[in-house]
């Protein structure tokens, strides 16, 4: 393999929720990303289960992965639990938005 979780952090650092000027990795989306010979497992939420944008950005991440993955097979798993909130936001997207400690 020629890549690492770094390389697939930035490429998933290029896709945003069209609603929120943050990128999904400093949003805090992505749970997880397991990488092996056999394929890179990335596991994500979402901050809503209503989420319209939910298949688009599933796929835009798959997409995002498998440019980086190359043969290695990539499959994006949607989780809930633990549920998204604020404290997964890295603090530069907290700055972003303009989210301080106090009030969440």
């Amino acid at each position: 393999m020629n890549f690492t979780k770094d390389d697939i952090v930035n490429a998933l650092k290029t896709i945003y929720d069209p609603e929120i000027p943050v990128n999904i990795w400093d949003m805090g989306l992505i749970y997880d990303i397991d990488i092996s010979e056999a394929a890179v497992v990335i596991k994500m939420t979402f901050t809503s289960p209503t989420c319209p944008m939910m298949e688009e950005l599933l796929e835009q991440v798959r997409g995002a992965a498998q440019s980086i993955a190359g043969n290695v097979p990539v499959r994006v798993d949607l989780v809930w639990d633990p549920p998204w909130d604020l404290s997964r936001m890295s603090d530069a997207a907290r700055l972003e938005l303009d989210l301080t400690n106090e009030g969440w």
